[in-house]
């Protein structure tokens, strides 16, 4: 198998006839033995109906169908286990990454790239959003402790041992841009202008936004730790001037009893408090990818699959 191409999907019904008919359009093209692997993430529309038929008028559509919603980095992961193609790509269902923008990623890997990834130089979307992922992935190539590209999404390709090493990788809370990044590898990324949405909404509730940003933070940062501790260290001296500052008051002038205490005190407490709850809430994000991990339950579960023969 020389390309597989892996298509997360949830609840694209509109999206998957021009989506698979610019696809095949491409990879025809090629003329190389391919694969386009369909990962069903739980869609409760006709999605899946789809991509049964698609399968039936070509034998190059492979289904993998989980049980339920597990989310896009689980679906990309699930669709990384069974690509058997050399060149393995990674593209949504919405179109907003276009498919034929894929010959000139794999040339790149000729040029003996192990793994070629797309960079987002423009996005269609609101102005909020737009400052919303630019903040972040600035923030995250700040305090990360790998190299994680700016402005890259999932949108790549990788040869097959990238992804023999990423699925060697047992986490569970899986950042995939930034395990590519761990990797290693010999990388390169190409600029392109994402496209607008080509019908429906984004599957990516401002809720699953906010998971995958706490998943790229809390799984390759150890910023949030040393943050609490410098926050604390600094607590500690302020809390030991202020005591020293009192003792002189109380020792050495006569103002000293007419200093209100009452508003000082309750200044203290509120933000040491709230120190103690921040502190709490960052440690409890680490702590429960911990309890995750020690769990052990499988990442996602896959109901059926289609077009597979081994």
């Amino acid at each position: 198998m020389d390309y597989s191409i892996i298509i997360p999907v949830y609840n694209e019904e509109k999206n998957i006839t021009t989506l698979y008919q610019r696809l095949n359009k491409v990879v025809r093209s090629l003329k190389k033995e391919h694969e386009l692997i369909f990962v069903n993430d739980g869609s409760s529309d006709t999605t899946l109906p789809k991509l049964v038929e698609l399968n039936q008028s070509n034998q190059q559509v492979k289904v993998i169908n989980f049980s339920k919603n597990f989310g896009h980095q689980m679906a990309v992961s699930a669709g990384l286990k069974y690509a058997q193609g050399e060149l393995v790509a990674v593209i949504d269902a919405d179109l907003q990454d276009p498919p034929e923008l894929l010959p000139k990623f794999f040339k790149k890997a000729e040029e003996g790239y192990d793994v070629v990834y797309a960079i987002r130089t423009k996005r269609k979307e609101s102005f909020l959003m737009k400052l919303a992922f630019a903040t972040y992935y600035r923030f995250l190539k700040m305090i990360a402790e790998i190299d994680i590209p700016l402005d890259s999404g999932d949108f790549c390709i990788m040869k097959k041992r990238v992804v023999q090493a990423i699925n060697l990788l047992p986490e569970r809370n899986r950042f995939i841009r930034g395990l590519r990044s761990w990797v290693g590898f010999k990388q390169i990324g190409l600029e392109y202008e994402r496209e607008a949405r080509l019908a429906g909404e984004s599957r990516y509730t401002f809720k699953k936004l906010l998971k995958l940003a706490f998943d790229g933070i809390f799984s390759f940062s150890y910023v949030p730790f040393k943050f609490m501790f410098y926050l604390g260290l600094s607590s500690i001296i302020f809390s030991f001037l202020a005591a020293i500052w009192v003792v002189y008051m109380k020792f050495f002038t006569t103002n000293y009893n007419r200093v209100p205490g009452f508003a000082t005190t309750v200044m203290l407490l509120v933000f040491i408090g709230g120190l103690q709850l921040f502190s709490m809430g960052v440690m409890g994000e680490y702590i429960k990818r911990i309890y995750d991990e020690v769990k052990q339950r499988p990442s996602y579960i896959i109901e059926s699959t289609i077009g597979f023969h081994n």
